[in-house]
């Protein structure tokens, strides 16, 4: 970037006001950026509104979307087209992409980032809560609790010591949730596409499953925490619960569609499964009726990775990629390559 005070600084827009970033470091940006807030709050508003700031303020650059994206879904040519020609990249603080069409982006020489670690602990420890929740049968228990009935029907739960943990998907989350289970004497084991080197196995206390049938049938929880992607939807479904152990555990924080919602209902009313604590689902926010009634399961609104410090390391991760490109020309954590440099 030239230090010529008359060339115009790259302009940068967020989608709603990124107000957990903290106003320090928004004022460092800004010694090299202009920055503006697009108040958008659904696909709707940003579809009339984006045209009409870029008439106003000139090419963006950059586009930044902080989390809470369903009301904008998708981020495709439609949605964005207004910021072709000139943008240069997108960055999303969400650490799932399936979303934002990437493809396009590529194809009109837009880098596209997510973001890698920001949300991972928290959702580990999403996954953790989950994990002892299905363990104590916490929804009966809190509803006996709330209505009166006490501890009518319950029968001592499981306790997590010497359980085996199965992590399907080893990135940041996976290991965050290995290293927070060993603190309940959990046993744990994982499935990758690819195996770690035999040194991060070892700092993680994790053994290595060479197949994803080997895990499930290994495993007492299993915990999903594996992008969303043609090769992982429906990865979890009527062939991988009949794999399982009888009376096993399922936790999912990835995405719903990671588990075939049907062949999982079929599971926990067979007994195949006993307990399922999920914190995403097909067609969010519209469950499917057994998920909200049923007392196999433990449920959550997608809420993993939604804390202070999350939010906070996720738009600062954003800032960072789009800094890291216009010094550097390219971002810091880019999810597809582009044929043009800066």
């Amino acid at each position: 970037m030239s230090a010529n005070p008359q060339l115009r600084k790259p302009l940068v827009v967020a989608l709603g006001n990124p107000k957990y970033v903290g106003q320090e470091f928004l004022d460092e940006f800004k010694k090299d950026f202009d920055f503006e807030i697009l108040e958008a709050t659904n696909r709707k508003e940003t579809k009339e509104l984006l045209p009409q700031l870029i008439a106003k303020s000139g090419p963006i650059d950059a586009f930044l979307i902080r989390m809470g994206t369903p009301p904008y879904e998708p981020f495709d040519e439609d949605l964005l087209g207004a910021l072709v020609p000139h943008c240069k990249i997108i960055t999303s603080a969400s650490a799932g992409f399936n979303e934002f069409d990437v493809d396009w982006m590529t194809r009109n020489n837009i880098w596209f980032c997510n973001t890698v670690d920001a949300v991972a602990e928290a959702t580990a420890d999403m996954a953790l809560f989950l994990i002892l929740a299905v363990l104590r049968d916490t929804t009966r228990a809190e509803r006996g609790a709330r209505d009166g009935s006490w501890k009518q029907g319950l029968v001592p739960s499981r306790d997590p010591t010497g359980l085996t943990l199965g992590i399907v998907g080893m990135g940041s989350i996976g290991k965050y949730t290995a290293r927070k289970a060993a603190v309940f004497n959990m046993k744990i084991k994982y499935h990758n596409r690819r195996r770690l080197p035999p040194e991060v196995e070892q700092q993680y206390g994790t053994e290595y499953s060479p197949s994803l049938h080997s895990l499930l049938s290994e495993s007492d929880v299993v915990s999903i925490s594996c992008p969303l992607n043609a090769a992982t939807t429906n990865l979890i479904s009527h062939a991988e619960f009949a794999a399982m152990k009888h009376g096993s555990f399922l936790v999912n924080t990835a995405r719903g569609a990671v588990v075939d919602e049907a062949a999982l209902i079929a599971a926990l009313e067979s007994g195949k499964v006993a307990r399922a604590g999920l914190d995403v689902f097909c067609n969010e926010p519209n469950m499917n009726p057994y998920f909200r009634t049923s007392d196999k399961i433990v449920a959550q609104p997608h809420m993993g990775g939604l804390t202070d410090v999350a939010f906070m390391k996720s738009e600062r991760e954003c800032f960072e990629n789009i800094r890291k490109l216009f010094k550097t020309g390219r971002p810091a954590a880019p999810v597809n390559e582009v044929a043009t440099k800066l």
